[in-house]
């Protein structure tokens, strides 16, 4: 029947966004991994079981820095992914154009902090003395140090911020559309992750005592909001898995 030719074609639209979320997600998860887990538990294991390499001086802080690089490399990808998957998600549901164009923000924001990690990789040794014995000034120490790398970095987490809010609206938005649990709950995960990062760097210019903590929950955050998705993606993919077919966009009844 010709009334059936956009079904057909939202439908397979509608699947293109999903296999390019799931991949996204899962860049996304690695992307986490490389450049917050990691460099946390270097700096856990150096403040708390310093030995052999875990201990606090240049070679571990340029470790961190290029595993850093490495992440922003992989969460430019992520976000090239989600934008790719929002764009066309867009094509059946309108509500997605927000999210594809705060992806491409925070891709910039992202190219940012290259930039910055590269700045923080040429000045190692003055870092570890002002860190030294004190991680949770780790963001004071940058900014006092290579200013260049603390704006540079500061102008790129805040555009990268802005890409996370572009997540988290296109997230939510399809794991309404798909009614995938797992999906939305991802994007909360992402939400209360923007949460967490916003203190840290608030107290880059105006330090608030104790603000820096909230970081412990990064780590956690960071890999449960993609591998939610990702998860979330797969199940949607499974015929057994999916209690009903994906929504129509904004506008169908």
């Amino acid at each position: 029947m010709p009334a059936s030719a956009p079904t057909v074609e939202g439908g397979a639209t509608s699947a293109k966004g999903l296999r390019r979320l799931g991949v996204g997600a899962g860049l996304g998860l690695a992307a986490g991994i490389v450049a917050v887990v990691l460099p946390v538990l270097f700096v856990y294991l150096s403040t708390y079981a310093p030995g052999g390499f875990f201990r606090l001086n240049a070679s571990l802080l340029d470790t961190s820095s290029i595993l850093v690089l490495a992440g922003a490399i992989l969460y430019i990808l992520s976000l090239f992914l989600y934008r790719r998957s929002f764009s066309a998600l867009r094509q059946v549901d309108r509500r997605f154009a927000v999210a594809s164009v705060l992806c491409i923000v925070g891709s910039v924001g992202f190219l940012l902090l290259l930039v910055a990690a590269a700045v923080l990789l040429g000045s190692t040794n003055a870092l570890v003395s002002c860190v030294h014995g004190e991680p949770s000034h780790a963001l004071s120490c940058v900014r006092s140090g290579t200013p260049l790398g603390a704006y540079t970095g500061l102008a790129g987490f805040w555009l990268g911020w802005l890409g996370g809010v572009g997540i988290v609206m296109g997230l939510l938005l399809a794991g309404g559309r798909f009614r995938q649990g797992a999906i939305t709950a991802g994007g909360v995960a992402y939400a209360l992750l923007l949460v967490v990062l916003v203190g840290p760097f608030v107290t880059i210019f105006r330090p608030v005592p104790g603000l820096e903590y909230l970081l412990v929950a990064a780590p956690v955050l960071v890999v449960l909001g993609p591998a939610l998705v990702f998860g979330g993606s797969r199940l949607v993919h499974d015929p057994g898995a999916a209690a009903a077919p994906p929504r129509s966009g904004a506008g169908a009844p």
